[in-house]
């Protein structure tokens, strides 16, 4: 198993992007959570499949209808955290 953070920047707060990746990634078999930042981002943690995890990647960039994603910045995880299924907070 492997694990992203990503942080994510524009109108991500406000518009569903939170609960729209949730159901993202879900459908796709990952766990992990969404959260919105104090700085107005949005930080996405997901652990599972690579393949997977690189569509979740590339549908952050799209988000939810409502929300307008200027940049998706990701990173690998050295040490796999462990959740069940996908919060948000």
């Amino acid at each position: 198993m492997k694990c992203i953070r990503c942080q994510i920047s524009g109108r991500v707060q406000g518009v569903w992007f939170r609960e729209t990746t949730r159901r993202k990634a879900l459908e796709l078999g990952l766990q992990g959570q969404a959260m919105n930042m104090p700085d107005g981002t949005v930080q996405v943690t997901a652990c599972g499949d690579q393949d997977a995890l690189e569509a979740l990647q590339r549908w952050l960039w799209k988000g939810s209808p409502l929300s307008r994603v200027d940049n998706v910045y990701c990173e690998a995880l050295t040490e796999p955290e462990s959740y069940r299924g996908f919060d948000t907070r």
